[in-house]
């Protein structure tokens, strides 16, 4: 059978994939528990003491097992319990025949096995510790190798055969650069099969190496370079500094000891212990004001500490006034001075009375920031304390009457650091420096209608800071809405006019100006606006309590009420049918008040089923009630002659649609009247340039002849314009001059103009007594492209369509008439 070399390892590679080794704890070597590393005892300790306590544990929290082992040959003085870890004296101890004793000290997991041990000045390749490792197979399987896990930095190496742990060649152990070592040795078996494959079992321990310190480190200084001071209220034996020295050697330290080699002079003295130099003698009895002392420990460093006599800062800096030593200042002034101006009201004065840096100092002021500065800053000895204005605005007297700063002493250099305080007083005297304020720019109000006079509308207020008279306001009102308003003088509260009825439907938004003015006239404005509130004072009206209207089948017909209130809901109308004759025909709209037939009457003959007379009329009682509270309401009876709708041409339906409205009918007819004429004179206009350029008008005067009574109208074509082309709008085509053109003829130079007749006046603007003149012009009508469909249709309008037509017909050749009165 083949054994691994260690009993646990092949369960510990089947239970788990990384195994931990073990370790103690390190916790120092005044420490009674851990691992004993500089431990130290004492020799009359009686045999059988509990001495140590072995202290570690497991990374996965397995039990460990302690152990000891001395090197062989020597005398085992100590035992320990392999599960408490108590380590127990049992050998008596004799300090002068043994004054160290190596022990090795071990914590395993019963996988893993650690071991600690103990050398000093250990030489390159000397031999520290040996490794052995026990495997129970047989043959190879049996035989153990060692090696070390490998470390990039590791000092030492181990013989494979022996496990003997070396330091390596070239290295060296330094206690001061690394105290500790910590080695892991891997043991290895020859390998052989086991259940048919071939294996190789390892083991591994750690092996904890503690580096024993040796002297071989000088001493040296903690802190330098060293100063020193004297005083003059120093002593003989006053402390002037203490030196500190340490053994290179911190593992095994030799006693320090301190000596003066060199600059004593017989006033210095050192403790050759502490380090602590003092003084032998009286300051005042002292030669030099500077002297280099050098001091010497055990055989080694030799630094020098320097000692300057320095005058003793025994006093603090003090304020004097005009008559001594003061520490208040007061006075007093008119707020505002101006920015730089220098308060003469004081007279301060600063001393130190120690010399050099001692009587060294700066000044500062604590107080509101920025207001005031003090000059100078820094000061040596003694100085004139001058106050300067920084901040004219923050020496206000509403801001407070008194203003109180602290002036301050501070030494710079110091390490006493003494100061001193005064406090500044300023006692200020108000002056009317602020404007009364409004404490809005605009004031807003409401005012029911109809309030009786004197009603409070608003009020206002402004504040003064200034004292007394100063801060005394008195309001005024003024503008263009203030007339039905007035103001208490004193208190600012707004009300209206004793004899003032407010109406919003006569005027519903007021505004004005209110003036704050203290006693010297300085003043502020601020601006009242007042609205007054609409009362439902009015019930809603129609024009005519009877009411006439016509109503076409399918077209509404409107009736309208007015509610004079200002503002809704009191102006708001809402209309409805409170009786019918006939019940049931019509509806209205509640908004609008259109009046229309139910759905169901849609023709005449329904509309004579229902009413079984000829003439159709119908009436409605309509209320119109207002949205107020308390609502008011009013009612109209409406008779409506119902009809039915005639095929009207584009003339005369508008005409029909705006019948209710004369002035847009009116306009329209304007406009046409306007097109018209304008046509006229554009024809006229341009017939007289085109004849102008081709020279055939060249009279020198106009002739005016009569025409016999008996002669016949005379026909005249009117040329024809054409509008095709944009360029040819003022070309004039004549019909006998084309067909000129046509033929090839030559042009025939045209004969002079021959003024027509005028076309026959109306008949209702001619006297039977007047005589006709016919004058040089160019008359025509301007004549409709319409087909003859239209023309067909036009004819079969209806009386209203020709009577409006021949109303326009007569309007328009009345015009033509006036126009061409100007050429007789």
């Amino acid at each position: 059978m083949r054994r691994c070399p260690s009993l646990f390892l092949l369960l510990s590679l089947l239970r788990r994939q990384s195994d931990y080794a073990p370790y103690f704890y390190d916790n120092g070597p005044s420490s009674t528990n851990g691992n004993m590393a500089l431990f130290s005892i004492s020799e009359d300790t009686p045999v059988g003491t509990q001495i140590y306590v072995l202290n570690g544990t497991d990374p996965e929290e397995d039990p460990v097992r302690y152990g000891l082992a001395f090197e062989k040959g020597s005398t085992e003085y100590f035992r320990v319990d392999p599960k408490s870890g108590n380590v127990t004296l049992i050998q008596e101890l004799d300090r002068e025949k043994q004054d160290e004793i190596s022990v090795h000290v071990s914590i395993t997991d019963g996988r893993n096995k650690v071991s600690s041990i103990s050398y000093s000045d250990t030489a390159p390749g000397s031999s520290i510790y040996r490794v052995q490792a026990v495997d129970k197979d047989m043959g190879s399987g049996g035989s153990v190798s060692y090696y070390l896990q490998t470390s990039p930095f590791t000092k030492f190496t181990i013989d494979g055969h022996s496990g003997i742990l070396r330091v390596k060649p070239g290295e060296t152990l330094d206690f001061e650069t690394t105290p500790t070592h910590f080695v892991t040795v891997v043991a290895k078996d020859g390998g052989g099969k086991y259940k048919g494959k071939h294996q190789v079992l390892t083991s591994t321990a750690t092996v904890t190496i503690n580096v024993i310190d040796s002297q071989d480190m000088p001493p040296y200084f903690v802190g330098t370079p060293y100063f020193g001071y004297i005083y003059e209220v120093s002593v003989p034996g006053s402390e002037i500094y203490t030196v500190y020295a340490k053994d290179g050697d911190q593992g095994n330290p030799n006693p320090i000891h301190y000596s003066i080699i060199n600059g004593s002079d017989g006033v210095f003295d050192i403790n050759s212990t502490s380090g602590c130099i003092t003084l032998t003698t009286f300051p005042s009895l002292l030669k030099n004001e500077l002297y280099e002392i050098k001091v010497k420990v055990t055989s080694f460093a030799r630094p020098w500490v320097t000692v300057r006599v320095v005058d003793l800062n025994n006093h603090p800096p003090t304020f004097y006034g005009e008559n001594g030593p003061q520490n208040k200042f007061e006075v007093t002034m008119y707020e505002h001075p101006p920015a730089g101006e220098i308060l003469r009201g004081f007279k301060i004065t600063v001393n130190d009375s120690d010399q050099g840096a001692n009587a060294k100092f700066k000044l500062r002021l604590v107080g509101p920031s920025r207001v005031l500065r003090v000059v100078p800053q820094t000061v040596l000895n003694e100085a004139q304390v001058t106050i300067i204005v920084e901040d004219t605005s923050g020496i206000d007297y509403e801001k407070g009457p008194t203003l109180s700063f602290k002036l301050l002493a501070v030494e710079i250099d110091t390490p006493e650091r003494f100061s001193a305080t005064a406090d500044i007083v300023i006692n200020l005297l108000d002056t009317n420096d602020n404007i009364p304020k409004f404490t809005s720019e605009y004031y807003i109000a409401r005012v029911p209608e109809n309030s009786p006079g004197g009603s409070s509308v608003s009020s206002v207020t402004a504040n003064d800071p200034d004292s007394g008279s100063w801060g005394e306001v008195k309001y005024t009102i003024y503008g263009s809405g203030s007339d039905l308003f007035s103001i208490n003088a004193s208190s600012g509260l707004i009300t209206t006019q004793p004899w003032t009825s407010l109406d919003a439907e006569v005027r519903s938004k007021y505004n004005f100006y209110v003036k704050a003015e203290d006693s010297e006239g300085k003043y502020s404005l601020a601006e009242v606006f007042v609205t007054v509130t609409d009362m439902n004072d009015h019930a809603p009206e129609f024009d005519e309590v009877l009411v006439e209207k016509t109503m076409i089948i399918g077209t509404p017909v409107k009736i309208e009420a007015v509610d004079e209130d200002a503002e809704s809901p009191n102006n708001v109308i809402e209309y409805s049918i409170m009786t019918a004759d006939p019940d049931n025909a019509f509806d209205i709209n509640a908004d609008t008040g259109e009046i229309k037939l139910k759905p169901y009457i849609k023709s005449m003959e329904i509309v004579q089923n229902i009413t079984k007379q000829k003439d159709c009329k119908w009436s409605v009682v309509v209320e119109a009630r207002d949205r107020g509270s308390p609502s008011f309401s009013t009612t109209a009876v409406v008779n409506i002659d119902i009809t039915e709708a005639v095929r009207l041409g584009p003339m005369a339906a508008f005409l029909m649609k705006s019948r209710d409205n004369p002035l847009k009918a009116l306009g329209m007819v304007t406009f046409i009247i306007s097109v018209l004429v304008g046509g006229t004179v554009l024809i006229s206009t341009a017939m007289y340039m085109r004849n102008s350029k081709s020279n055939r008008i060249m009279p020198a005067r106009r002739i005016i002849k009569r025409r016999p009574r008996d002669q016949q109208p005379w026909t005249f074509k009117i040329p024809v314009i054409k509008f095709t082309n944009p360029g040819e709008k003022f070309l004039i085509t004549n019909p006998e001059s084309s067909l000129q053109q046509e033929t090839g003829s030559p042009r025939l130079k045209p004969p002079p103009p021959i003024a027509p007749c005028l076309p026959p006046p109306p008949p209702s603007n001619v006297r039977p007594n007047e005589r006709l003149r016919a004058v040089p012009t160019i008359s025509g009508a301007l004549a409709s492209k319409g087909s003859k469909k239209a023309k067909s249709s036009r004819r079969k309008e209806g009386n209203i369509s020709s009577a409006l037509v021949s109303e326009l017909k007569m309007k328009l050749e009345q015009k033509i008439h006036e126009n061409n009165q100007g050429y007789y």
